[in-house]
């Protein structure tokens, strides 16, 4: 009992209460290097997908049509904030924190580019990925059914009884081969590197 009258008694003593009643917390001030979730910039989207390649939270952008432009979209539920996006876009339509402000000072930027990996354990030789491609049938409007092209430009064919890869650096990373393979015999992957300064402007 003794001790609880104590405690009561320190507590509403008069100079404690006034500190108690009258104490300011410091303002909250947003530290530089916060990133917040990514918005738009006054630059035009090109509709790369930078962005969503990059992006490591499935569902966190897209890039969509908005009457006569195309713009990236960022859902908060799924996005990390971790910048990836506003970093590897060329046109430098996002910005979160001072960001943009590094990667210029710094002059680093992302080189992406996609790897065709196909499984010749899976793969059933029908021709479909090949078929499938957008950039092949541009190349070669004439493409076989079968996947086979007399075209050298192609990305892949159908050659000597399996698909060969011809010019994996024309790959959009649109993934239509992987969705048209039957077997899931053939994956597109992404590959990302961090370069700086003369290698960015290469």
């Amino acid at each position: 009992m003794r001790s609880i009258v104590y405690y009561v008694r320190e507590f509403l003593r008069p100079e404690w209460l006034k500190k108690f009643f009258s104490v300011k917390t410091a303002p909250l001030t947003t530290p530089s290097y916060f990133k917040d979730y990514p918005t738009l910039t006054d630059k035009e989207c090109t509709q790369c997908l930078t962005c969503m390649m990059i992006c490591p939270a499935p569902g966190a952008i897209a890039v969509l049509r908005h009457k006569d432009r195309w713009a990236p979209e960022v859902y908060p539920g799924h996005c990390i904030r971790c910048g990836l996006c506003v970093e590897a876009c060329p046109e430098g339509v996002l910005t979160s924190g001072r960001i943009l402000d590094v990667t210029s000072r710094d002059k680093t930027a992302f080189s992406s580019w996609y790897r065709l990996e196909v499984d010749d354990n899976l793969c059933m030789r029908c021709g479909n990925c090949c078929v499938s491609c957008p950039v092949n049938r541009q190349v070669d409007p004439q493409l076989a059914g079968t996947g086979t092209s007399a075209s050298d430009e192609v990305i892949m064919r159908i050659e000597g009884g399996r698909v060969k890869i011809l010019h994996e650096e024309k790959c959009t990373g649109c993934k239509t081969c992987e969705t048209n393979c039957p077997n899931r015999a053939i994956r597109v992957a992404r590959m990302v590197e961090g370069v700086r300064g003369g290698e960015a402007e290469a």
